[in-house]
């Protein structure tokens, strides 16, 4: 098993008409995942559910991790939200956790 540690698993999921690969998050990133939604579930800030978004994206797309908040801000929400959704749940945290249910 231990020859398996670091290896990394992808999938490819559609986006705005294209498709973007979608690495699958580690324990250690789905924990962050979690308190980043902890934060956001706590948070009064109006922007704090699109930093939930930039951030699971981030984490998770390939290239993404170089994206500005301004290049993010072109992207349409719903687009964002579904992307979200399939990484969550690739990962294993479906159920809407996205949302902060």
């Amino acid at each position: 098993m231990k020859h398996l540690v670091g290896k990394v698993i992808t999938k490819k999921f559609p986006f705005m008409g294209d498709e973007v690969e979608v690495r699958q998050l580690s324990v250690g990133e789905v924990l962050k995942v979690q308190d980043m939604i902890k934060k956001t579930s706590k948070s009064k800030a109006e922007d704090s559910q699109t930093e939930l978004l930039r951030g699971v994206i981030k984490i998770a797309v390939v290239g993404a991790e170089d994206l500005s908040n301004e290049e993010f801000s072109t992207f349409p929400i719903a687009a964002l939200n579904e992307l979200s959704e399939n990484i969550l749940e690739f990962s294993g945290l479906s159920g809407g956790t996205s949302q902060g249910n």
